[in-house]
C-alpha cells in the first residue's frame, strides 16, 4: 500500500509514537495500539453525502495532514502504508460482519501481518468491539484479554477464521475471514456500498469511535456511550452538544 504523501515520521507524530522502527513483533504491536488510540473511527464524509475516497494519497492526506479519522478501508489502509514503510509483509483480507440479523457480504477489510515467523490479525477499523492489539492466528480457541475486552479466534465449519468478543458475559460473533489475498481495488465496490446504500449504518447514522487504554467513546447518532474499565454510561445529545463533543472529545470538526 503506497502513497506519495505518506511519510513514516509524520505517521509516528500523528500517532504519538516515539519508539523503535523495526520489522518486528514489538513494533507491530506498538504502532497498532498507538494508531488505535490516536486516530478515530468516523464517517463524517458519508454523513456529508460524500463517497469515501479510496485513493491512497487522499487517505494519507485526510488522516495524517488534515488530522481526520476514517472507517475500515482508510484506517487499515493507513496502517498498511506504515507496514510497507517498515518492511513488514502483510495482506488485505475480506471479512464478513457477523453481528447483523441477516447474512452480510464480505464488506469489512482487515490486515494480516507476517513478522517473526507468525501471522497476526490486525484491525484498526471494526468499531466498538474491534480488537485492540494484533492477534496471532496460531492462538486458536484461546481467550485473549486486551485491556478490559476479551476476544477469541477459532475456525468455523467452513474452515474460516471467526473472531468473537465477550459481550455482557457471552461470546458474540464479530466477523469471519479466510486468508485469500485481496487487492486494494477489490474493496472499491464495498466502499461504495458503505458510502451510499440506504441500508448501510454509515449512511443512516453518524458514528464516531475513539479507543483509549481504559475503554472507548462511541457517538452513534445523538447518543454518546462511554466505556471505562468495563463500566458503561449513555448520554443523549442535542445538535449543539454533538458539535461540541466532536470537537472536544474526538478532535474533529462538525459536519459541513
Amino acid at each position: 500500500m503506497h502513497s506519495d504523501n505518506f511519510d513514516l515520521s509524520t505517521y509516528f507524530r500523528r500517532i504519538s509514537y516515539s519508539g523503535r522502527a523495526a520489522a518486528d513483533t514489538a513494533t507491530l504491536h506498538a504502532i497498532m495500539r498507538h494508531q488505535l488510540f490516536s486516530i478515530p473511527f468516523e464517517n463524517l464524509d458519508v454523513q456529508a453525502g460524500k463517497v469515501v475516497s479510496m485513493v491512497p494519497n487522499d487517505i494519507a492526506g485526510k488522516l495524517l495532514h488534515q488530522k481526520r479519522g476514517g472507517y475500515c478501508y482508510e484506517l487499515n489502509g493507513l496502517f498498511a502504508m506504515a507496514l510497507e514503510a517498515l518492511g513488514i509483509t502483510y495482506r488485505f483480507v475480506a471479512a464478513r460482519p457477523m453481528f447483523y440479523p441477516a447474512r452480510r457480504p464480505k464488506t469489512h477489510m482487515a490486515v494480516i501481518a507476517e513478522v517473526d515467523g507468525r501471522q497476526w490479525l490486525c484491525d484498526l477499523g471494526f468499531g466498538s468491539y474491534g480488537i485492540r492489539a494484533p492477534m496471532a492466528l496460531d492462538m486458536l480457541d484461546t481467550d485473549i484479554m486486551q485491556d478490559f475486552d476479551t476476544f477469541r479466534l477459532s475456525r468455523d465449519a467452513r474452515g474460516d477464521y471467526l473472531l468473537q468478543a465477550k459481550v455482557e458475559g457471552d461470546w458474540a460473533n464479530q466477523y469471519a475471514f479466510d486468508l485469500s489475498h485481496q487487492e486494494w481495488i477489490d474493496f472499491v465496490p464495498a466502499n461504495y456500498l458503505n458510502s451510499t446504500h440506504p441500508d448501510a449504518i454509515f449512511v443512516q447514522k453518524l458514528l464516531v469511535i475513539q479507543h483509549h487504554p481504559e475503554g472507548r467513546s462511541i457517538l452513534l447518532g445523538d447518543m454518546l456511550k462511554t466505556t471505562t474499565a468495563g463500566r458503561f454510561q449513555k448520554q443523549p445529545l442535542t445538535k449543539e452538544e454533538i458539535a461540541n463533543v466532536l470537537k472536544d472529545l474526538f478532535n474533529l470538526s462538525a459536519l459541513q
